[in-house]
């Protein structure tokens, strides 16, 4: 029964990494034959001595850390509120998961143009805080690639949550009413604990998943203004497509793999050892 699974991932995801792993240990242009490319640590020395691997490393944590502190609450709130079974809030569910049906570069096109100053919203209606040069300064487009990102992948954590909730058996509810407990501190004694392996999963995929951020990035602001938004992801790009340097955008794969292994089995200590258990149990 696992035989397929682990034949589809061997082939699909450990081949591949070993493969990236191997081109990290040559001077590869994308063109030339590989076997004629050989070029030892010289690429992974480029890489870590570039000044400008730092400032990806940083902008790839900012935007990790700060989407995960918006979208984080966000999801959740919005997870529990679509749980309940009124049906407005099944068709607001719905509403509220059309953002993640949308590709990342219609979303970030339209995003530009939103914020053009010359011909966006801002100028549009006459609002001038919405006029801004949004995309030309540095931590303003920092905060809008945030903005951005979290618009679009709020719906899915709030579907993880929305389940989540789901599980959590009536009966606590019902009896912290008879103990005088409001709807606050139901959400915060009884909810939120509930759901504490629910947001160490959502938590993964929501940082693993911020390395990999690269479509929406490179439409919106191609890593500027100057290099305020350039992340490894697109770092990666940029040295492998732009600059025919296979071997150190090899590299920096490897890092995005380390860096990510590592931050998933970070969060995964933090929900201890019993993470993988029921969420419910002794409930």
């Amino acid at each position: 029964m696992v035989l397929p699974a682990l034949i589809f991932f061997t082939v699909f995801g450990i081949v591949p990494l070993v493969g990236v792993f191997a081109l990290s240990f040559t001077a590869w242009d994308g063109i030339s034959p590989v076997t004629q490319s050989f070029a030892g640590l010289d690429s992974w020395t480029a890489v870590l001595r570039d000044p400008e691997l730092p400032n990806a490393l940083l902008v790839t944590f900012l935007i990790m850390a700060l989407s995960w502190l918006v979208q984080t609450p966000i999801s959740l709130l919005i997870g529990v509120f679509i749980a309940g079974n009124q049906r407005y809030r099944a068709f607001l569910a719905v509403l509220y998961f059309i953002p993640l049906l949308l590709s990342s570069a219609a979303i970030a096109i339209v995003y530009k143009a939103l914020l053009d100053p010359n011909f966006g919203i801002g100028a549009s209606t006459g609002l001038t805080f919405l006029d801004q040069d949004w995309l030309g300064r540095r931590w303003l487009a920092l905060g809008v690639v945030v903005f951005v990102v979290s618009w679009q992948f709020v719906p899915f954590h709030s579907l993880i949550y929305q389940g989540g909730v789901r599980q959590i058996p009536v009966s606590m509810y019902e009896a912290a009413q008879l103990d005088g407990a409001g709807r606050v501190k139901q959400f915060f004694h009884i909810t939120v604990p509930q759901l504490k392996y629910t947001i160490i999963t959502s938590s993964t995929l929501m940082v693993v998943g911020s390395l990999t951020f690269f479509d929406l990035i490179f439409v919106l602001t191609q890593g500027g203004p100057g290099n305020a938004t350039r992340a490894l992801a697109l770092d990666m790009y940029l040295r492998g497509f732009r600059a025919s340097l296979m071997g150190q955008a090899s590299a920096i794969a490897v890092i995005l793999v380390l860096v990510g292994l590592a931050l998933a089995l970070l969060l995964q200590r933090l929900g201890g050892k019993d993470a993988n258990t029921s969420q419910l149990e002794g409930a």
